[in-house]
């Protein structure tokens, strides 16, 4: 059981108004350092920060099926590191079909998982795909 201090380390999903999902995160005004985490100042340049919100669309920088049990998972898993097309690269679940999605294909963000976990659908117009 986490501690009731501790802090949840994956990006947290926001709904915009419009019905699209993205990520919430900063940009450093100085070094244009992006990052899917919430920190008080830049961990590149230790600037100030602005927040913003990344997405909906990125491109598939690597990807794998965990087909062992991991605790509150129940494999398998597809999971996708993604290049926002906007902003920084992030862990996310993605649409599990015979394989984990290709490097290099077009995916969006999606509605997070029942666990809270960021995830990923295929991107319209790229081809049939099963929502995480």
């Amino acid at each position: 059981m986490p501690h009731a201090d501790a802090v949840d380390p994956r990006p947290r999903s926001e709904l915009d108004a419009d019905g699209t999902w993205r990520l919430a995160g900063l940009r450093c005004p100085g070094c244009a350092a992006v990052s899917a985490h919430v920190w008080p100042r830049c961990p590149a340049c230790g600037g100030p920060v602005e927040r913003t919100s990344f997405g909906p669309g990125g491109t598939v920088w690597s990807s794998t099926v965990v087909r062992i049990p991991v605790a509150g998972r129940e494999p398998p898993v597809a999971l996708a590191y993604v290049d926002l097309d906007d902003g920084p690269r992030v862990l996310a679940h993605a649409p599990l079909g015979p394989d984990a999605p290709p490097v290099g294909s077009r995916v969006v963000l999606v509605a997070p998982t029942a666990a809270g976990d960021p995830a990923v659908g295929t991107a319209p117009g790229t081809g049939a795909g099963v929502a995480p």
